[in-house]
Parts: structure tokens; C-alpha cells; sequence
């Protein structure tokens, strides 16, 4: 049978929402394109309502067509400045976005992708409907990928939550709330209950809580863009290697592997300084031993000391296993090349399964740490929509 549509699209965040305004602008109008998700649903349901964007003004911008950057946005609403930028004005930026580019956007949840025999993709939803689709653009984010550490696992998730399922700090103000990890998230989320009226502690393996200040190498004109690129990921001068994905594919795997986690180091943007002055930081000290009783956990920490708290907030991260989308079945997966549970990708991020592209986080394997951030869309979802135009 004859595919319904040419491009389908899995996620409506602001990778999947790139794609689909590339692939509707002037140059790729032929392209018959179904995008599925519920748009910007992860920032809306998974974050903290009172969040900062830690990305760079510039780096907050969805990709797409000149015109639709988040000043664009800003300046058209007649907008303040605001710097940092605030979650809920990221958001409302984001259905801008998808009001212009995927108005018609599908809602339902992806079950299934299948082979059709040669016809392209068959894509099940959960209502039992199918669609068959030429190729299929997987940008469906990271939110299935939160990790858990093992020594948290099977306790109740009344008392231990990861921190994107936690998004009003409200409720637990006069409460006790341990919150672990060293990253943005566990930082900002201890400023947050802190400021809701909860006796927090952050409790981090590593030696130290680094925050990244307002560099005054960033206020040097020239000299500051010839050290750091504008996405600003990454160490002086490596910051522009990150900033290109296309030379940081080119780098020599070792090299690669020694750099990428330096630009990804757990660190707090520098504003969080003032509002965590207050909080007790237990640093070099990793939890051994989890018990929950009579609606409290026990923490054991490595010196054998013990915590006896309310939740326990887990800002430990996200780790990319492609076999955690759900979506993705049995017999096609095994078929996408994978390394380390990224999937290895070309260099028009197709997967080694003719016409099926993966962006976001999942390419980071292939391209690198920008592919983590906001500001990677407009890179990545050029290259898919130029693939698809050329035929590739």
C-alpha cells in the first residue's frame, strides 16, 4: 500500500517541532508531514513551574526558518527582557512555535513503529489506529530516560522521586527532603524547596558543587566569542567544537570521549549562588543504603552516617538507552546499530534503518553534547529535513 503520509514525526518538544517548520517551510511544502505528541508537554508537565533556563539567552531559541527565534517571539508579543528566561515564557514561546508549524498536530500516543514491507514505517497509535509513513523522524525526547539510581529502586515513589516528575514544592514546605545530585536540576530544585519552606540538604558524590558564574571573559567582545561559542557548552575553545556538530564528528572517538563529559559536568548556573548560601551541602558522600518506614526514608551515606527524611529528590540525570522507548518494537530495534544504548547515526542522523532519523539527546553518541540542548534543534533538524527533501 501506498504510504498516508511522506514524513512522520514523533514528538512535539522543540526538536520535533524544528523538524516540522523546516519540512513546512517554502523549500519542503511537497512533503506531506504527520507530527505526533503533545506539544511541549515535557517542559509543561516535568519541570518545576518556577524554573530559569540555564542556556544563554541566544540558546534558547527553537530551530526553524528565520523569524522564529525566541527574540522574534519576544519582541512580537511586546515582551520584557528577562535573563535568564523563565520556564513559562519558554513554554508559551514553544506553542507559538507549534501554532505556526504543526497547528494540526496529532496527540495520540505512538504504540508501536513496525517495517512495512518495503513501503516505509507502519505506525500504531494507542487507540489502534494506523498510519503508514514513508520515514519516520524519532524526536521523542528524554523524559523515559531519568535515571534512578539502584540503591533508590522498589521504594515507594511517595517517598523518592526524580526530580522531572516533581513540579510544585508547595506541599512539602515544614517537611524534610534530601535532594541528590550536583547537576542544574538537583541544584535549582534545593533553591526551590528552600524557598517553599522545606528544611532541605543536597547531598552530591562529587567533591565539589561547581557553579558557572557570569564569566567576565564573556563580556570581552571578541576575545569572549573567540573562546566560547554561543550555545556556551563546554570549556574555552572546546565550546566551539560543541557548537559544530559536524567537526566534533570528526574528532577521533578518544578525543571525543575525553571532552564530551567535561562540557556536561554537573554544575549550576551561577544566579543560584545567592539562593543556595543557606543550604547545607554534604559533598563527596554517596547514599549506600535506602529503607523507607512509617512514611520516612533512612539514607546511610558512605561515613555511615543517616538522614531520616520526608522525600528524597533525585536530581540524578538522564541516561540514553534507546531501548526505553517504548515505541520502538522488538524486531526494528534490533535493528538499529547501537552504541552504549545511543544509536549510531549518519551523518544525516538516519539510523542504519533506511528512513528512520533520531535527533535529540539519543544523537548526542554521533554528534555530540549539543544534541542534549535547545540549541542543538536547528542543526539537527536541518540536516533531517535537507536528507528528506534530497531524498536521502
Amino acid at each position: 500500500m501506498p504510504p498516508d503520509v511522506d514524513v512522520a514525526i514523533l514528538g512535539a518538544g522543540p526538536y520535533g517541532l524544528a523538524t516540522a517548520a523546516y519540512l513546512r517551510s517554502n523549500g519542503n511544502r511537497g512533503q506531506r508531514t504527520h507530527v505526533f505528541g503533545d506539544p511541549m508537554s515535557f517542559w509543561r508537565e516535568r519541570m518545576p513551574r518556577e524554573m530559569l533556563l540555564r542556556s544563554p539567552y541566544p540558546a534558547c531559541s527553537i530551530g526553524g526558518p528565520p523569524g522564529m527565534t525566541f527574540d522574534d517571539w519576544r519582541k512580537g508579543a511586546g515582551l520584557p527582557l528577562e535573563i535568564p528566561v523563565p520556564l513559562s515564557r519558554f513554554i508559551d514561546y514553544g506553542r507559538w512555535v507549534q501554532e505556526r508549524f504543526a497547528p494540526d498536530v496529532d496527540r495520540r500516543e505512538v504504540a508501536e513503529i513496525a517495517s512495512a514491507n518495503g513501503s516505509g514505517f507502519a505506525l500504531r497509535t494507542n487507540d489502534g489506529d494506523e498510519l503508514l509513513a514513508r520515514r519516520v523522524v524519532v524526536a521523542a525526547g528524554i523524559g523515559g530516560f531519568a535515571h534512578v539510581p539502584e540503591v533508590f529502586r522498589g521504594l515507594p515513589e511517595s517517598l523518592v522521586a526524580h526530580a522531572s516528575v516533581v513540579t510544585d514544592f508547595a506541599p512539602f514546605a515544614g517537611k524534610r527532603v534530601a535532594v541528590i545530585g550536583a547537576g542544574q536540576s538537583a541544584i535549582e530544585s534545593a533553591a526551590l524547596l528552600h524557598e517553599a519552606g522545606v528544611s532541605v540538604e543536597l547531598i552530591a558524590r562529587t567533591g565539589t558543587v561547581r557553579f558557572l558564574s557570569f564569566r567576565i571573559q564573556h563580556k570581552l567582545g571578541t576575545l569572549s566569542r573567540l573562546m566560547y561559542a554561543w550555545p556556551d557548552v563546554g570549556p574555552a575553545g572546546v565550546s566551539h567544537l560543541v557548537a559544530r556538530p559536524t567537526l566534533w564528528r570528526r574528532l577521533p572517538r578518544g578525543v571525543q570521549n575525553h571532552l564530551g563529559p567535561r562540557c556536561i559536568r554537573p554544575a549550576g548556573a551561577g544566579w543560584l549562588v545567592a539562593r543556595t548560601r543557606d543550604i547545607p551541602f554534604t559533598i563527596h558522600r554517596a547514599v549506600v543504603r535506602a529503607t523507607a518506614q512509617d512514611n520516612a526514608v533512612t539514607l546511610v551515606l558512605d561515613d555511615q552516617t543517616e538522614r531520616v527524611v520526608d522525600l528524597v529528590l533525585l536530581g540524578t540525570g538522564y541516561r540514553v538507552d534507546l531501548a526505553r522507548y517504548s515505541f520502538l518494537g522488538g524486531p526494528l530495534l534490533e535493528r538499529i546499530r547501537q552504541r552504549d544504548g545511543y544509536p549510531v547515526l549518519t551523518r544525516r542522523f538516519e539510523s542504519s534503518v533506511d528512513g528512520l532519523y533520531i535527533i535529540g539527546a539519543p544523537a548526542a553518541w554521533s554528534f555530540g553534547p549539543l544534541m542534549r540542548f535547545v540549541a542543538g534543534s536547528d542543526f539537527a533538524s536541518r540536516r533531517v529535513a535537507g536528507a528528506i527533501r534530497d531524498g536521502a
